[in-house]
Parts: structure tokens; sequence; C-alpha cells
């Protein structure tokens, strides 16, 4: 009876919804309860870049402060996804339309790039390298070899999948999950027991720092997930609506860290050792049995479907629904072309994992704004009380732009870049101090107080 009532005070009226695509209406049927979310995180949280983070880390940390800042990383990305989700568990609402009072209906456009244009690099940098993992398996057990056919092929395959959508998703993450975490363990098993002279001594001489080097490192392995925490709304909307804040938290954790910890221990303890930071070549090279090379390289294959789906196909695949106008079939097409325009194939370098650090703490200075904005919005401006008729309405108060949100993450951006290492940190308090007053006292946000404290 409880979630009865909660759908009919939540629902959006007939005269709005006939006008908004089925796809990003409030969320009736939530089809993951906790351990299926888990599963799917779990499984979503997979990302080869993980690797290049770890082997970023070399020469600069001992392995426990590795071990140390990664853990940081994912407690900060644990919090994050469970704040910024609220809304969306509560009101069944996607993060294009949670943003709409913050950045207006058009202004979502700003903050829907600097989402959606990561995550769209991010997916072609996967699937290059999952391609490259079949396209080795096929050489090892028939002799066939073309790549660039291959990685065709693999990425009109995820966005077939993620056509599907979250039905889909469950469905190949709960799959997935228990066969990741038995393939990672073993990877690291690999690596410590076939290079533990080498890894020794490449050590041997560091003596770590808990300086700036060590907060640099949690800005990069929380920076790959920093995309994930400003449209964990997407997520949430689909999980059973008994679970708790803190239980997220709970959750975000148990899946997001053992994941990180085993791929950022490989990618740092091969790369130390090989000057490899590629597990794809590192792994083709070093097993000696065909069939579990074989096997290893379908994980790394694998995983990034998993991920790609979840992350990096159905955010900016909302996106162009939202700002666009695009239909969702069509939008996941286009995410997919755009990905293979990116050519991650140039990515794949010997300085692959230097540039990706760099990358994500780059975006994370824009996206560390974004998070702010929307978290003070949501829990000091409207005290957790949205009016769902009101996001939903094209042509209500949060029609065109609203500046308050521009110019915050404009400004906390600004701070950012001046300390980049830490980028998603500093730029916070900066952020939520210059949006509440803009809020406030800025003419042109007068229309979207509505529903505020200033109202």
């Amino acid at each position: 009876m409880e979630d009865k009532m909660i759908l009919e005070n939540y629902d959006v009226s007939p005269e709005i919804s006939q006008n908004v695509d089925k796809d990003i209406l409030p969320t009736e049927e939530r089809i993951m309860d906790n351990v299926s979310y888990l599963f799917s995180f779990l499984g979503g949280c997979v990302s080869v870049g993980t690797f290049s983070m770890g082997a970023s880390l070399i020469g600069t940390l001992t392995i426990m402060q590795a071990i140390l800042a990664m853990m940081i990383g994912c407690l900060v990305i644990a919090i994050g996804l469970a704040l910024v989700g609220v809304a969306g568990h509560k009101y069944g609402i996607p993060f294009t339309i949670q943003l709409r009072s913050t950045f207006g209906t058009t202004g979502i456009k700003f903050p829907g790039a600097l989402r959606g244009i990561p995550a769209i690099v991010w997916f072609g940098f996967q699937s290059w390298i999952g391609a490259a993992a079949i396209n080795q398996s096929l050489d090892i057990l028939f002799g066939f070899s073309n790549l660039p056919l291959v990685f065709g092929a693999f990425v009109l395959l995820q966005v077939l999948l993620a056509i599907k959508g979250f039905k889909g998703i469950k469905w190949l993450e709960n799959i997935s999950a228990v066969f990741i975490i038995i393939t990672l363990a073993y990877m690291l098993w690999v690596t410590v027991t076939t290079y533990s002279v080498e890894i020794k001594d490449a050590f041997s001489d560091i003596k770590g720092t808990w300086g700036m080097p060590f907060w640099a490192a949690t800005t990069s392995f929380l920076g790959i997930y920093s995309t994930m925490i400003i449209n964990s709304s997407d997520y949430t909307r689909q999980l059973d609506r008994n679970t708790k804040a803190k239980s997220q938290v709970g959750i975000y954790t148990a899946a997001i860290l053992p994941v990180t910890l085993f791929m950022g221990m490989i990618g740092l303890l091969v790369s130390a050792a090989t000057g490899n930071s590629d597990p794809v070549a590192v792994f083709s090279s070093t097993l000696n049995n065909k069939f579990l090379t074989v096997i290893t390289l379908f994980f790394i294959a694998f995983a990034q479907v998993s991920t790609n789906v979840l992350n990096n196909i159905v955010p900016p695949s909302y996106i162009l629904m939202e700002a666009f106008h695009v239909k969702w079939v069509p939008a996941t097409f286009i995410v997919g072309v755009l990905s293979i325009i990116v050519m991650p194939w140039k990515l794949v370098t010997s300085e692959t994992a230097e540039l990706l650090g760099l990358f994500t703490r780059f975006y994370s200075a824009f996206l560390g704004p974004i998070f702010s904005v929307m978290v003070v919005d949501y829990f000091i401006l409207r005290k957790q009380k949205l009016d769902v008729n009101m996001y939903y309405d094209k042509n209500g108060p949060f029609k065109g732009v609203n500046w308050a949100g521009v110019i915050a993450v404009i400004l906390g951006s600004a701070v950012s870049f001046n300390l980049l290492d830490m980028s998603w940190y500093v730029s916070i308090l900066p952020t939520a101090v210059a949006y509440y007053f803009l809020m406030k006292y800025m003419k042109s946000a007068e229309k979207f107080r509505v529903g505020t404290i200033f109202e």
C-alpha cells in the first residue's frame, strides 16, 4: 500500500507525460534488489582504465600507499553515488531530468556534454582493448586476426545489448559478477608468482610519499568513476525502494573496492615488472597454457562489455534523448559511432597510463563542481522535496538556462585547475558557496527558486 501511495504522489500528469519519451518518465517498476544492484556495480566497474591508473603510480608510491589511495578513492565514490542518487531513488527520475532545476531544460546540454564526452572516450578506449583481447584469442585458436573488423563488431554487440535497457544489463551483470572476481584473483596471483623477483626489485628503492602525489593518486581512482557519480539517479531509480542511503554506501563500497584493488594492483605490479601497462599484451605473452590465456583474454573483453553498457552507453544516450530529442535506439547507435570517431587506437600507446591519468583529473575538474551543485540544490535548497511535474514540464519554471548553476560550475572548475592533481576535492566547497549565493541573489535565477528555501 505504501509503494502505491508513493507512485501516486510522484506521478507525472497525463498532459505533461504524453509529450515525454517513456524511457525517461519516473520509473514505477524497480527491477533490482540489493544483490542484483551490487552485482551490477561490481561488473560495471571493471574498467581497463584502472589497470592504467595503477600503472601510473610506479616510482611514486609504495604498494601499501597505493592500496590506501585506491581505498580512499573508492570510499569517496561510494558516498558521492549515494548522495546524488537519493533523488532518483525517491522519485524515480533519471539524471537528465534531475539536472533541470540546477541548469535548466536548455542548460543541461552543458553538464550533459561534460558527462557524455568522457563516457564516449572510455567506451571507445575500452572497446578497443576488449576487441584486442578477442582478436588475440581468435589468433591463438583459429589463426584469424583482423582487429579493425573485430573492433567494429564488438562496438555493435555492446550497443545492441544496451538497447535492451536495464533489464538486459541486470541479466548481463548478474552472470558476470562471480566470473569477474575469480578471474581477477587469478590474474593477480599469476602476476605475483610470475614476477615476484622483478616486483621486489622495482619497489625496493621506492620510499613513497603522503604528500600531493598520494592525494593525486586518490583523485585518479576517484576520477575513473566520477562520471558515474553525477548520473547516479539513472541507477538508483531501478533499485528497490526499501534500500536506505546508508545501505547503498555499503553496496557501492562492496562492489567497487575489491574490483578496483584487484585491477589497480595488477596494473601497478605488471607494469613495474615488465614496463608494459597493456594487460592484453602482458597476459598473452606470460601464460604458457593456451586455455588459460584464452580464458584471461576473454575476461578482459567481457569485462569491457559489462562496464561500457552500464556506464558509458546508457548515460550519453539519455543525454542525447533529453538535449536533442533523439529516441532511445538511435541514441545508443550514435554513441557507438562517436566511440569510433574518437579513434581509441590512438590512446593505446606507451604513454597511455600517464595521459589517462591527466585526462581523468582534467574532466574531474568539471564533474566535481557538477556534483556539488546537485547536492546543494537537492539537500539544502529543496530539502529533498521535488514537484515532479515541474521537472517534466518543459514550459514550466525550469525552462531555459539556469545561469547560477552554469556560473558556479565554471568558478569551481577554475579553482580546480589551480590544483589539477586534486581537482575533484578542491572544487566542492567553492562551487557549493557560489551556487548557494547565486541562487539567492542572481536575478535570472529567480524562476528557478520555485520550491526552494528562497521562494
